[in-house]
């Protein structure tokens, strides 16, 4: 089945092969993110090891950093839809992995690291060829809706994934139901069988795989596009800088804050966080009217920075909450129109690549963002390493908006 022509909001839901993929791919965030609620919270009370809640970050993240222009690659020579089943299987032999360590309470700290892994690596076997997918699933004029869409999906499956992950463990036990979050992985696993794949007149995949040379490779290649370098730039310096790292703080923002039950305001804080990003997904589709360029993908990042900036400065929780909301609303803003800039301009042959190098530095680079926010929170305190980390950033994205400027001035 072909894309259908569309316009306007929700454009990409004009597809019906679109709106599997983002009825399945909500389903597939929400199972990871099930995941990480039950087999976190059995690690900590059988363990009790920081070092391994570390190494659980790392893990997440660093497959990111190795591998997602190596997997761009592949992408580039071989079906999408075959690598991101591969990451579905992966998934489920995570999953499956924690329920049969649990039932039969064999599980050793080298047996989690070793299935935290196996989760980090189907994570990045996923996302570079899911955002390849999408050109098979819609026609051009669609794509940037595509990305808004795709990016609220995975919020979507951020928010609902811990509460249905809660329930399942009262309801199940975190043994059976993690097992059983298996099959929330199914359908996207099955539907790919039956999505449409790539035109046959499409541009040849000819790139071989090289590792760090492809890093190297792809870097020069976007060296003089200037659209591709700014927005690589952009994608490296906010995850390196703050990446989503304050998550990890949220306990202690909470606790700071001081307001009623520290475990419910946690909640909160997150929620506001994700429930920011959500409507900027659905407002962004609704309006149509913001129009992407790299110039506006940097004062939105600049406005997510000065309300990261204003909340670890703040005293007030209800402030805090308005200023979490207005974070997340900003994130997904920048985030998905600087990838939807990537993925437009990216050239036929190496887009895959491209693609990948993005991803390595908008998500591969946030295991570092943990020195940034994390280890310096634990020595001058988590306010002023957070809003030190903020004030950094928007030096550098003032930098980084006045060689966009030059660049766009250059072109005219």
């Amino acid at each position: 089945m072909k894309p259908a022509a569309a316009s306007g909001s929700f454009a990409a839901m004009k597809s019906s092969p679109y709106r599997a993929q983002f009825t399945t791919y909500v389903l597939a965030m929400m199972a990871d993110n099930i995941e990480h609620v039950i087999s976190y919270w059995v690690v900590f009370q059988k363990f009790h090891s920081p070092a391994l809640a570390g190494f659980a970050v790392l893990s997440h993240w660093l497959p990111f950093l190795l591998f997602s222009v190596a997997v761009g690659s592949l992408a580039d020579r071989y079906d999408p839809r075959r690598i991101i089943q591969c990451g579905m299987l992966l998934f489920i032999v995570a999953s499956a992995g924690w329920g049969y360590f649990f039932i039969t309470d064999t599980l050793e700290m080298w047996h989690a690291m070793v299935l935290l892994v196996i989760h980090g690596c189907a994570g990045v076997l996923w996302q570079t060829p899911n955002q390849l997918l999408l050109y098979d699933t819609v026609v051009p004029s669609a794509l940037p809706s595509a990305v808004r869409l795709n990016a609220t999906a995975r919020y979507l499956g951020i928010l609902v994934g811990p509460a249905v992950g809660g329930v399942i463990m009262l309801t199940l036990g975190p043994s059976h139901g993690i097992i059983f979050n298996t099959l929330f992985y199914l359908p996207l696993l099955l539907w790919l069988f039956y999505a449409p794949s790539r035109a046959r007149d499409g541009a040849p995949r000819r790139i071989a795989v090289r590792g760090l040379a492809d890093i190297i490779q792809t870097i020069r290649d976007i060296g003089t596009q200037p659209v591709l370098t700014s927005m690589t730039l952009l994608a490296g310096l906010t995850s390196f800088m703050i990446g989503n790292a304050y998550h990890a703080q949220m306990p202690g923002y909470a606790g700071d804050l001081g307001h009623g039950d520290p475990g419910a305001s946690y909640s909160t804080l997150l929620a506001a966080d994700a429930a920011g990003a959500l409507l900027a997904g659905i407002a962004l589709e609704a309006w149509g009217r913001l129009r992407p360029t790299p110039r506006t993908a940097i004062v939105l990042a600049a406005l997510w920075s000065l309300s990261l900036l204003a909340f670890a400065a703040s005293p007030f929780y209800a402030l805090a909450i308005a200023l979490l909301f207005a974070a997340g609303f900003f994130e997904l803003s920048f985030n998905t129109m600087a990838q939807a800039l990537v993925q437009i301009n990216a050239p036929a042959d190496i887009r895959g690549r491209v693609v990948g190098l993005f991803n390595m530095a908008g998500l591969g680079m946030r295991a570092f963002s943990g020195i940034t926010v994390g280890l310096a929170g634990a020595a001058i305190g988590i306010h002023w390493s957070l809003g030190l980390s903020a004030a950094v950033l928007l030096v550098c994205l003032a930098a980084l908006y006045q060689r966009a400027a030059r660049s766009g001035a250059a072109s005219n």
